[in-house]
């Protein structure tokens, strides 16, 4: 029987300037969508719509709760780079899927832009939390 990956089989790295964010680890949840357009469009003398795909590039979000500075490391390097503070800053995330069978699914997002940082601690006893929405124009799927 197959068996299925779960949450403790993914890594992911943060790298800025292709540096890695060593103290970025504790992430609680992931997600990223390839995000595609469906066109359709309908033309005299055919009895059926033709479909089309474009590419728009990706995006996603992390969330992570505290276990050092690091995210407030990240948000200051995120902030110099939307302010144009530092030429040529980068920002690139890598995920890593390690399956049960021992193949690996690797996608590598390059020079990836953000939305809004919000940092959350929402009561006495819960942990605090950071979570970052992205987007960027590509994303490269390494071979297995």
């Amino acid at each position: 029987m197959t068996q299925r990956i779960k949450g403790q089989e993914v890594e992911i790295v943060v790298l800025v300037n292709n540096e890695p964010r060593e103290n970025l680890t504790t992430c609680k949840s992931a997600e990223w969508t390839f995000k595609t357009e469906l066109l359709q469009e309908g033309y005299l003398g055919e009895t059926t719509d033709r479909y089309d795909t474009v590419y728009k590039g990706i995006s996603g979000s992390l969330e992570f709760h505290f276990n050092s500075v690091e995210p407030f490391n990240l948000a200051r390097s995120i902030i110099s780079k939307a302010r144009r503070r530092t030429p040529g800053d980068k920002i690139n995330l890598k995920f890593t899927c390690n399956f049960p069978s021992g193949k690996r699914a690797r996608v590598v997002i390059p020079d990836i832009e953000f939305g809004p940082l919000p940092f959350n601690f929402s009561e006495r006893s819960g942990y605090g939390s950071f979570k970052i929405d992205f987007a960027a124009s590509d994303a490269t799927i390494l071979p297995a």
